[in-house]
C-alpha cells in the first residue's frame, strides 16, 4: 500500500465531526458579535445574567481606531466560518493553516479583553464572555486541529 492509498487522517469520522464544530462554534460566536455590533451602534443592550454589559458596550475600551470591537469580532468570526466552510468543501490548505493557529490570537485578544472587564472596566457583559467562551473553544478546537494534523 503507497502513501497515497492510505486513508486520510482529514476524512476521519472525528476529524469530521471537529471541522463541524468549528463551524458550529463560529457561527455562534459570529451571532454574538453582530449583536453586540448592533447593540454598540444602537448605544442600548439588555443583560439579562449581569448588570454590566452598558458599561462595556460604552467603554473607552469598546472601540480601537474608532472601530468597535464587537464589529472586528464579527469579521473574526465570519473569516473562521468561511474558511471551515472552504475547508468542508475541498479541504483547502490555506484554511486548514488559519483554522488550526488564527484562533490562537483570537484567544489571547479575548484573555485581554476579559482582563480590562474584571480588572479596569469593573462590569461584566454577559455577551463579552459568550464570545471570550467561543473564542477559548475555538484556540482548543484549533489545538487538536493542529495535532491531527501532525499524525
Amino acid at each position: 500500500m503507497t502513501n497515497s492509498d492510505k486513508p486520510s487522517m482529514m476524512s476521519s469520522p472525528s476529524f469530521n465531526k471537529l471541522i463541524y464544530f468549528f463551524t458550529g462554534i463560529s457561527l455562534i460566536g459570529f451571532l454574538d458579535a453582530v449583536y453586540l455590533s448592533v447593540s454598540h451602534y444602537t448605544g442600548h443592550i439588555s443583560c439579562s445574567v449581569v448588570s454590566g454589559c452598558q458599561e462595556v458596550l460604552v467603554s473607552q475600551y469598546s472601540e480601537i481606531f474608532g472601530i468597535p470591537l464587537a464589529l472586528l469580532g464579527a469579521a473574526y468570526y465570519l473569516f473562521i466560518l468561511i474558511n471551515s466552510l472552504l475547508y468542508i468543501d475541498n479541504q483547502n490548505k490555506w484554511s486548514k493553516l488559519i483554522l488550526s493557529y488564527l484562533p490562537i490570537f483570537g484567544f489571547v485578544f479575548s484573555i485581554y479583553l476579559v482582563y480590562l472587564m474584571f480588572f479596569v472596566i469593573e462590569a461584566l457583559c454577559q455577551y463579552c464572555l459568550l464570545s471570550a467562551g467561543t473564542s477559548t473553544l475555538l484556540f482548543i478546537l484549533g489545538l487538536i486541529f493542529i495535532k491531527k494534523n501532525k499524525t
